[in-house]
């Protein structure tokens, strides 16, 4: 599996940075409210198990599970939910926890849906964000890190399904997926 790295991007140590950083700032942007933590299914899983603990407060978490890649490197732009919400969120502050936000078709859609189901308030968490692939304006509230548009795996990311118990981030060499 480590012949398959190109490089590593973004070290243990730098994620758990990020991730204390992130924490402490949701911390004190919603102090004296319960955040209910959604992860997206299933690259945010190690991202949002370190993140709820570092976060000090009291929370709920829940999932959902979306597509828009299926096998391939690129976003098909179209969103599928798999696995909904299993709890209501109707006048919740929500902070969506996601592994790494490319084109922003996901999150767009997203957020929108949860407008609609009248969450009171949706953040935007991300360990890794690709300014230049994005293809839809959304903000978002909480960045580990810009990165570069290259394909990245580890801590959570995969490609077809592999790589997601690296514990860093790292470059996917390109005859793996060319």
């Amino acid at each position: 599996m480590i012949k398959d790295v190109e490089r590593i991007l973004i070290s243990e140590r730098q994620i758990q940075e990020a991730v204390t950083r992130i924490a402490k700032q949701i911390e004190e942007d919603y102090e004296g409210k319960e955040v209910m933590f959604v992860g997206l299914l299933k690259g945010s899983i190690a991202f949002m198990a370190d993140l709820i603990k570092a976060y000090t407060k009291t929370c709920t978490i829940d999932f959902m599970a979306v597509s828009s890649y299926g096998a391939g490197t690129e976003s098909s732009g179209r969103v599928n939910i798999v696995k909904d919400l299993s709890v209501p969120i109707n006048g919740k502050d929500i902070v969506i926890v996601e592994d790494i936000i490319d084109s922003g078709n996901t999150l767009s859609f997203i957020k929108a849906y949860f407008a609609a189901k009248n969450a009171n308030s949706v953040k935007i968490c991300t360990l890794l964000n690709k300014p230049d692939r994005r293809v839809v304006d959304i903000d978002v509230d909480y960045i580990g890190y810009d990165i570069p548009d290259e394909f990245v795996i580890g801590y959570g990311l995969d490609y077809n399904e592999h790589y997601r118990n690296l514990p860093y981030v790292g470059v996917l060499d390109r005859s793996v997926y060319s």
